[in-house]
C-alpha cells in the first residue's frame, strides 16, 4: 500500500475515532489493576478487524492533534478500549494510569494555548512494572509482595516523559523480578499479571523480561513503550515481538527509582514498532542523573534528539562485522532471515567482514553470572530499604521468607534458586566479586567488541537476535531454544539495537547491530538504512501455532 493511500485511510479513521473515543475516555478500572473479569470477550483470531491506530507512528498521531481532529485524551480513550479488548489473551498490561485521562487534557489545553513541549506531546507510552512511579499505580516487578509498597519519588526516566508531555497509559507485565528469581522460570509469567502471550502465536513465548512491554506494543496496545534490560531482556522479547529494541549504553539512560539486578549492567530503553519512533522515545530519556553515578559518563555522548541521525543511505561505506561462528547456529531458521539481511545490506553499500568471531565469546557467561548475583543482593537492599511505610520486604532475605510463606501463589511452577544463591553472596567488597566483574569487563571489552572492531575495523557488529519463539511450557520453564547475541554488549554496558528480520513460519525474527560505548547514533543510523531497505515488520493477527 502506497504511503499515500495509507495516510487517507487512517486519516478517515482517525476522524471516526476522535467522534467516537469521548465517551470511553479515562473511565477508571477500580484501583487500575487489569482483573479478567474486566476485560470484554474476544476472538483471538481475527486478522481482518482493523483498529483505528494499527501500526501508527508518533508523527502521524502528532499531524492528527496538530490539525485537530486527534486528542491526548482521545487517544488515551481509544488504546485503553483497545486494551480492554485484547489484554485478556495478552496479559501485557498489568495496570492502566486512571489519571491518563485528565493529563491528556491537560496536554491538550497546553497545546491549545501554543505550548507543545516536544515530539511525545499528548503521546501514550507503557512502561515496564519496575520502574517507579509516585501516582496511583503500583511498582511490584510483577511479584505480589512489592502490592501495596510505596516508591518515594518517580523514576529519572519517568521525570523525563511527563516533562516530555508523553502520558504515562499504564505498567506493562513482565518475567517476574525481570527473570532473576529462577534457572527454571518461565518467561513473560510473574505472580501478580500472570502469563504474558506473544500476539504472533498465543501459545509461544514472548520473551522477557520486558515481555508486556513487547507484547503491547507490537499487538498496537500503545504508541511506544519502555522496557529494561540487563541481558537480552529488551532486545530479546523485541526481536521475538518483531519490534525496534534498544539498550542503550549503560549510563546514557538512569536507572534511579528502577528495581534493580545489576548497577553494572541494568538500562532501560526504547520499544517500538519503528526505528523513528525507538530513536525520538530514546532521546526523551537521557539525561544527567545525581541520583544514578553512572550517568555523568553521558555528558558529551547523549542527545535529546536521535532521529537526526536517520539516514535511509546510512549503511553504505559502512565495515559490518558478522561474528560467526558462535551467534549463529542454534536457528536454521535465525540464520536464513540473518543472512539474507547480511546480503540486503551488502546490496545497499556496505562492506561486510564474514567471519569477524569475538575470541571471548564462549568465556564471558560464568564472570558474568557470578557479578549478578553479589550485585543483585546489594542493589535489592538499597531498593527495598527505600521503599515507604507499611511494605512488605526491605530485604532480599525479606523477600524469600515472604514468597515461602506464600509459595502457591507466588511459586507455582517454579522456586527462587537465583535468590537463594544471591543472599548467600557476601559484600561487594568480595575479591571474589571483584575478580568476577574484572574478568567480565576485560573479556567483553577489551578483548572482546573493541578487540574484534579494532582487528577488522568494525563500525558494528550484525548477528541473530535470537531465534523465533518457543511454545510456552510452565512445567520446565524455559528449556527450548537456542540462543543469542545479547551477552557481549549487556557485559560491557555496550549499545545493542535489534531491528525485525522477517518471520518463520509467521514466527517473528529480529537482526542486532551492536557496538562500542557511546556508538548510538551510528547504530541507529545502520538500523534505520535496514529497516528501510527491508521493510520487514508485519503486525500480527493472534492465531495459535496451529492456526499458522
Amino acid at each position: 500500500m502506497s504511503e499515500r493511500t495509507s495516510l487517507s485511510r487512517r486519516e478517515w479513521l482517525i476522524s471516526a475515532a476522535a467522534l467516537a473515543g469521548a465517551a470511553v475516555v479515562g473511565q477508571p478500572l477500580g484501583n487500575g489493576t487489569l482483573m479478567p473479569e474486566q476485560f470484554h470477550p474476544v476472538n483471538p483470531v481475527n486478522p481482518v478487524q482493523p483498529f483505528v491506530f494499527d501500526e501508527i507512528t508518533i508523527a502521524e498521531l502528532q499531524r492528527g492533534m496538530s490539525s485537530g481532529s486527534l486528542t491526548a485524551r482521545g487517544i488515551v480513550s481509544t488504546y485503553t478500549k483497545r486494551i480492554n479488548e485484547k489484554n485478556e489473551s495478552l496479559r501485557a498490561v498489568i495496570e492502566l494510569n486512571p489519571h491518563a485521562g485528565p493529563i491528556g487534557d491537560g496536554l491538550d489545553a497546553e497545546r491549545k494555548a501554543g505550548k507543545i513541549r516536544g515530539p511525545l506531546h499528548g503521546i501514550p507510552v507503557l512502561i515496564k512494572d519496575n520502574i517507579a512511579t509516585l501516582d496511583a499505580m503500583q511498582t511490584t516487578a510483577g511479584s505480589l509482595a512489592l502490592v501495596g509498597s510505596k516508591t518515594p519519588r518517580d523514576a529519572f526516566i519517568v521525570e523525563r516523559l511527563r516533562a516530555a508531555g508523553a502520558v504515562i497509559l499504564g505498567k506493562t507485565n513482565l518475567s517476574e523480578w525481570a527473570n532473576f528469581r529462577s534457572s527454571a522460570s518461565t518467561s513473560g509469567w510473574s505472580g501478580r499479571g500472570g502469563q504474558c502471550r506473544n500476539p504472533y502465536a498465543l501459545d509461544r513465548t514472548p520473551s522477557g523480561s520486558s515481555s508486556g512491554t513487547g507484547v503491547a506494543i507490537a499487538a498496537n496496545l500503545c504508541a511506544i513503550g519502555v522496557g529494561t534490560e540487563t541481558d537480552g531482556s529488551i532486545v530479546s522479547p523485541a526481536s521475538r515481538c518483531s519490534l525496534v529494541g534498544i539498550k542503550p549504553t549503560v549510563g546514557l539512560v538512569s536507572r534511579s527509582g528502577i528495581i534493580p539486578i545489576s548497577h553494572s549492567q541494568d538500562t532501560a530503553g526504547p520499544m517500538a514498532r519503528t526505528v523513528t519512533d525507538a530513536a525520538i522515545l530514546l532521546g526523551a530519556l537521557t539525561g544527567v542523573d545525581e541520583r544514578d553515578p553512572a550517568t555523568a559518563a553521558s555528558a558529551g555522548h547523549a542527545f535529546t534528539d536521535y532521529t537526526k541521525f536517520l539516514d535511509p543511505k546510512g549503511l553504505a561505506g559502512a565495515r559490518i562485522g558478522i561474528p560467526r561462528p558462535h551467534y549463529f547456529g542454534y536457528s536454521a531458521h535465525a540464520d536464513e532471515l540473518v543472512n539474507a539481511a547480511i546480503e540486503l545490506m551488502r546490496s545497499a553499500g556496505a562492506i561486510i567482514v564474514d567471519p569477524a568471531p569475538i575470541a571471548t565469546a564462549r568465556e564471558i557467561d560464568d564472570p558474568e553470572f557470578e557479578v549478578l548475583l553479589y550485585e543483585f543482593k546489594a542493589d535489592l537492599n538499597a531498593y527495598l530499604g527505600d521503599l515507604g511505610p507499611g511494605a512488605n520486604v526491605r530485604t532480599l532475605a525479606d523477600l524469600i521468607a515472604w514468597n515461602a510463606a506464600h509459595r502457591t501463589t507466588e511459586m507455582p511452577f517454579f522456586g527462587q534458586d537465583l535468590f537463594e544463591k544471591s543472599q548467600a553472596k557476601g559484600p561487594l567488597t568480595d575479591q571474589a566479586y571483584l575478580d568476577a566483574l574484572a574478568k567480565s569487563r576485560r573479556l567483553a571489552r577489551a578483548e572482546g567488541i573493541d578487540a574484534t572492531m579494532d582487528k577488522y575495523q568494525l563500525d558494528a557488529l550484525v548477528a541473530p537476535t535470537n531465534d523465533p519463539p518457543t511454545p510456552i511450557d510452565l512445567v520446565n520453564g524455559d528449556c527450548g531454544g537456542g540462543g543469542s547475541c545479547s551477552t557481549p554488549a549487556a557485559v560491557a554496558g555496550y549499545p545493542h539495537i535489534t531491528v525485525p528480520a522477517g518471520y518463520s513460519f509467521g514466527l517473528p525474527s529480529g537482526i542486532s547491530f551492536f557496538g562500542r560505548a557511546w556508538s548510538e547514533p551510528l547504530l541507529i543510523k545502520f538500523a534505520f538504512a535496514y529497516e528501510q531497505a527491508s521493510k520487514m515488520r508485519r503486525p500480527p493477527t493472534f492465531p495459535t501455532t496451529a492456526e499458522i
